[in-house]
């Protein structure tokens, strides 16, 4: 095998190029979703001192999570239960060409098998108990990466273990990728092709080549259909605070957005 082809098939692995421990040494790079701060500083100081792994970064919110994902490529994200309820960030971030293995940090409420399964079928990699030992989220972290299954000891009677990505009321469908996720919400929204490569700055036909994924992977009919399919599945909701959009506008230059 050639060594270039050899490199990149064991950096999807191995730690990630460029993040190192407290010791200086390549470390598996680790990011946080979760709205309180007290947990957050708690995390960061337990990746600084554990050898082979490295503190990427934390976000507070969905949004902010697919914007620091997208830029830093963290290794393994944890992800609080009560940021992603219906679990549409972890599909997100699991879902994309260059996914992240995603780890659910679950609060007691969100311990049933309904949404455990759910979690497991969006791509969630592992799971742990909020009041997890500090060894157990180590164990965790390091077993995720090596893209294995990991469920605390705890969570096991409630997990569901489903062969097949399942959304709750519609069956057997494949996760979106982010960039499809967005051209959706713009779908939704009313806008046609054009209109969609303008705010997204790509081609017309690289939206199209988007909407005959979506199709497909919803199983729909047509554009509208594939919103209806959609909203029944729990893919898209009216609740602002998961709309990767709002990201990305924010991110865009003022004038790029008027």
């Amino acid at each position: 095998m050639p060594p270039d082809v050899e490199k990149r098939r064991t950096a999807r692995i191995g730690p990630a190029i460029g993040k190192l421990d407290h010791r200086g040494r390549p470390g598996i790079g680790v990011a946080l979703v979760d709205a309180v701060p007290l947990f957050r500083d708690g995390l960061t100081a337990l990746v600084a001192r554990t050898p082979g792994l490295a503190w990427v970064g934390a976000a507070d919110s969905a949004n902010a999570a697919l914007q620091m994902c997208e830029r830093l490529r963290p290794d393994v994200v944890l992800v609080d239960s009560e940021v992603d309820p219906r679990n549409q960030l972890a599909q997100l971030l699991a879902g994309t060409d260059r996914h992240q293995n995603v780890l659910l940090i679950v609060h007691d409420r969100h311990r049933t098998t309904h949404y455990l399964g759910s979690a497991f079928a969006a791509g969630v990699q592992g799971a742990i108990p909020r009041s997890a030992d500090p060894h157990r989220i180590v164990e965790a972290i390091r077993t995720v990466h090596a893209e294995r299954r990991y469920v605390d000891p705890g969570l096991a009677a409630a997990v569901a273990a489903p062969r097949t990505r399942l959304v709750d009321g519609v069956g057997s469908l494949q996760p979106l990728s982010r960039r499809e996720f967005q051209v959706l919400q713009l779908i939704a929204d009313g806008l046609e092709n054009q209109a969609i490569a303008k705010i997204l700055f790509v081609s017309v036909e690289t939206v199209r080549t988007h909407v005959k994924s979506i199709l497909r992977k919803l199983a729909a009919r047509d554009r509208t259909h594939a919103v209806a399919v959609a909203f029944r599945a729990g893919v898209l909701t009216v609740a602002a605070e998961v709309t990767p959009l709002r990201a990305l506008d924010s991110a865009r230059p003022r004038a790029a957005r008027d």
